[in-house]
């Protein structure tokens, strides 16, 4: 009897750290234990691993099994042992000679209890923890493939099943992958957009379409207020066809998260996330959290739209937490077993009634609320809160005229075409630096990137000491006046590109 160590990862947050899985099989009784602070699932792997053995083909000893996780004080979760452990059980039997080929090889991946070997969540933070580490390559399932190899230069190998992984080692040999000359052709798995909403569909609308290009060509946050039905849902919706693809950066971004999420299933991210939850959410459903910390929403939407219907109906608890990600783009979960920080760069989409009834703005109904109830019911979104959101949309109930007389409007492709073009100006502008747009740029920047005419200084000025903005919004107010002018393709501001990003702020003053 002998004993056998197998390369695997640890997961935590948006990190891994790597694992030694040992296995020890010695005379005794006959028993199977894994040590090393396994959760629920990594417990399982015994029956598991026991049964994948054996219709594999393999004799699993009748003898004291013992499995250690080290580092032990470690947390481990997940079934992405499984692999790893039936490799070194069966390698501390002697099943196979050619114990090489697992020296310094990562081993990722869930067994079926016929053998197969399943994809394992996770595999991109551990494929870069991998190479980091100085690891030769890393052994993992077959759908994983396309997100491993995202990390370069790593060798990768897969294997379909037990047995099938043991005959590569047997032969001396991985199988080799076939070759992806293009990672843009990796099929796409990010959330699909379950809607087929374009801007040329949308009857009327304008100035709401207008500030909804201004937010996707800066990143900035929104709020359509309206009555029901005067289309706030289907605008937001759309708002998702606005958006360029992200970037080789932010895709690999998004698919660390989603992958730790485990939404992933072994595909990289190609298209920019849009989460929608229900107003029922709690706050870690929202931001993350848990025992072992998971990503919310608000990850998940990272360089993408979270978008929050009826705005006012979320717990006032919930919506707080919301200060900091919008602030700082980046989420802070703390616990006893350590601190985990998730990126949370979204664009905050929200649409709201103005009323519970939601007709004290339409002037062809009469609001049933009483004011107490009407000031109640705005009240659930804090100042602090509305104070982020750069654009405050009012959206009137649709015209006969526009529902009925089918005008030519805008395309989503042709509106697209402008936010690509000013994004391109912003990246370029603020090449070297880490910012993608306007709406991330720090009261540091503001200086050097918005700078005002004394016309424009004039009129800031009165509209600050008329409306008492904060600091925040003044510098909010700068950001989408920046926006505004790369959009127009100017380079300076001009006191009416500050004219109109007042508006989304007096209009809901």
């Amino acid at each position: 009897m002998a004993s056998f160590r197998v390369c695997s990862a640890a997961l935590f947050g948006l990190s891994a750290t790597p694992v030694t899985v040992e296995a020890d099989v010695s005379s005794g009784l006959p028993r199977f234990q894994i040590v090393g602070l396994p959760d629920a699932a990594v417990s399982e792997a015994k029956d598991r691993v026991r049964a994948a053995i054996k219709n594999s083909g393999f004799p699993f000893p009748r003898t004291n099994v013992t499995i250690n996780l080290a580092p032990a004080d470690t947390r481990k979760q997940g079934p992405l042992y499984d692999l790893a452990i039936a490799l070194a059980i069966l390698g501390a039997q002697g099943t196979f000679a050619n114990t090489g080929m697992l020296e310094r090889i990562l081993v990722l991946g869930e067994l079926s209890l016929d053998g197969t070997v399943r994809p394992a969540r996770g595999v991109l933070l551990a494929s870069s923890m991998a190479k980091r580490e100085g690891y030769t390559g890393i052994l993992i399932a077959e759908e994983n493939i396309d997100e491993a190899r995202l990390i370069e230069p790593l060798h990768i190998s897969s294997a379909r099943s037990l047995k099938d992984c043991i005959d590569q080692i047997e032969a001396g040999t991985w199988r080799p992958l076939p070759v992806i000359a293009d990672f843009g052709n990796i099929p796409v798995t990010a959330p699909r957009y379950d809607h087929a909403d374009d801007f040329a569909l949308i009857s009327g609308q304008l100035h709401a379409k207008r500030a909804l290009e201004i937010a996707a060509a800066g990143g900035h946050n929104a709020l359509l207020s309206g009555p029901p039905g005067s289309g706030k849902t289907m605008l937001a919706r759309a708002f998702a066809t606005l958006l360029p693809p992200p970037t080789i950066e932010e895709s690999i971004e998004v698919t660390s998260i989603h992958s730790i999420a485990g939404l992933l299933h072994g595909k990289r991210v190609t298209e920019r996330p849009f989460r929608s939850p229900h107003h029922t959410s709690s706050g870690i459903a929202l931001v993350g959290g848990g025992t072992q910390p998971r990503p919310g929403e608000i990850s998940l939407a990272h360089r993408g739209v979270l978008f929050l219907d009826e705005f006012p109906e979320f717990s006032r608890s919930v919506l707080e937490n919301l200060r900091q990600p919008l602030e700082e783009g980046t989420i802070t979960v703390s616990r006893a077993s350590g601190s985990v920080v998730f990126p949370a760069r979204f664009m905050l989409i929200a649409s709201m009634n103005p009323c519970p009834c939601g007709f004290v703005s339409d002037p062809g109904i009469a609001c049933t609320c009483t004011p107490g109830t009407i000031l109640k019911y705005q009240q659930k979104i804090s100042g602090p809160l509305l104070d982020r959101i750069d654009l405050r949309v009012e959206v009137p109930r649709v015209a006969f005229d526009d529902l009925a007389i089918a005008l030519p409007s805008e395309s989503s492709a042709t509106v697209r075409e402008r936010v690509t073009t000013a994004r391109a100006i912003a990246q370029e502008r603020y090449r070297g630096l880490g910012i993608h747009t306007n709406a991330e740029l720090r009261p540091a920047h503001l200086k050097q990137w918005c700078t005002l005419a004394p016309d424009g200084l004039t009129l800031l000025k009165s509209a600050v000491e008329r409306l008492h903005m904060s600091a925040r919004s003044y510098g909010r107010i700068l950001k989408v006046s920046r926006t505004i002018a790369d959009l127009a393709g100017e380079c300076s501001i001009t006191a009416q590109h500050l004219a109109e990003a007042l508006q989304y702020r007096i209009r809901h003053a």
